[in-house]
């Protein structure tokens, strides 16, 4: 019988971190731009905080229930069913910058791409767990999973968002490889994606322009090298500790949506490669827990489980972070757990919780 083991604390302090960090770097970051657009320099503040507030309650709530309740098959389906509605549903809602994400809610704005996440895991973590003895055979344990994973994908795609689209398919990737498949299928699934991802690349004008922005951003430095130039000057003038905080310059009109996508920016201008290493810690460590807490889950599930949260973080922070340092194309990916977003920080802190709970129920000492 598994021993039943308290919260795992250090998973917990990290997470905390980042979220306390988010709170007052999204207020620095978006003080300015809130005054001049909408006349309220707290309004990104305020929000951020009560989503902060919801998203630790979520979190608490997910860490007290017990793991194995999702392993349930009706829930799972009931779940991707309301995913792929509400995926759908997104397609028919107002554009906002060009793509159709989010829809709102009671005066709430819902990604529904981020729940897709969650949903996701769960499914895959069950189908593995129940197919992995035949793991090479693709009919048999791949097939189910390419054809939902697919479906939620293509929905993704549609909006579009090319950037969680990847980071998805990243993610269920890492759990099948976790579950022994063979890497010469992994190649081989490579090579036949290649030029899929190549025709996705090229249908958008725009997402040529960031590719070749990416190769040369100093070619078109006022257009689409510019979010990567001004990216790249806040980081180098950040030095070691910073210029300190809401002192940074490029948050103001330089760098867009510095409270979202290049948060991470605004952090290494003002707090200096001290606050930006912080950072990186910190999401290692939920890296290192993670991944410990998937090693030791009390069953195939619960690692599978704890295996593709962990990635999701782990992935989004790693993506987000090389686009800031210019090593990677623009995308529009948040930090997780510390840029500006309902949605994204509540399914974060749900994976959380969720991903603490499993703690609670290894079988191996610390």
């Amino acid at each position: 019988m598994a021993r039943k083991l308290k919260v795992d604390k250090v998973l917990f302090t990290a997470t905390l971190l980042l979220i306390c960090i988010s709170v007052v770097m999204v207020y620095s970051a978006s003080a300015v731009v809130a005054l001049e657009r909408y006349q309220q320099p707290y309004l990104f503040l305020t929000k951020q905080a009560l989503w902060s507030a919801l998203g630790l309650a979520v979190l608490v709530m997910a860490a007290r229930i017990d793991y194995r309740t999702y392993r349930n098959e009706a829930f799972i389906w009931c779940l991707l069913a309301l995913v792929v509605l509400m995926l759908v549903a997104v397609l028919f809602s107002a554009p906002v910058n060009g793509t159709r994400r989010w829809f709102g809610v009671g005066g709430l704005g819902i990604q529904p791409s981020e729940l897709a996440k969650i949903a996701c895991v769960f499914f895959t973590a069950l189908m593995l767990e129940r197919r992995m003895h035949r793991i090479d055979d693709l009919s048999y344990s791949l097939l189910p999973i390419s054809l939902i994973v697919g479906l939620v994908v293509a929905l993704i795609l549609l909006q579009p968002d090319f950037g969680t689209s990847i980071s998805l398919v990243l993610v269920v990737a890492v759990m099948v490889f976790a579950a022994g498949l063979h890497y010469r299928y992994f190649v081989g699934l490579a090579l036949i994606a290649l030029p899929a991802i190549y025709l996705v690349l090229v249908a958008a004008p725009y997402r040529r322009r960031r590719l070749l922005a990416f190769w040369d951003p100093w070619a078109d430095p006022l257009g689409d090298g510019f979010q990567i130039i001004q990216s790249l000057v806040a980081v180098g003038t950040g030095g070691v500790f910073g210029r300190g905080l809401m002192a940074g310059v490029q948050k103001l009109f330089y760098l867009p949506e510095p409270h979202t996508d290049f948060i991470y920016a605004v952090i290494s201008e003002e707090l200096g490669l001290i606050g930006a290493t912080a950072i990186l810690l910190c999401f290692c460590v939920i890296a290192w827990r993670g991944l410990r807490i998937a090693l030791r889950a009390e069953d195939t599930f619960g690692s599978f489980v704890a295996l593709g949260l962990t990635t999701m973080i782990a992935a989004q922070a790693m993506v987000n972070i090389s686009v800031v340092l210019g090593l990677m194309p623009t995308k529009g990916i948040p930090l997780p757990l510390v840029s500006f977003g309902g949605s994204s920080l509540l399914i974060n802190l749900l994976g959380m919780g969720v991903l603490l709970n499993i703690s609670q129920h290894e079988t191996k000492e610390a």
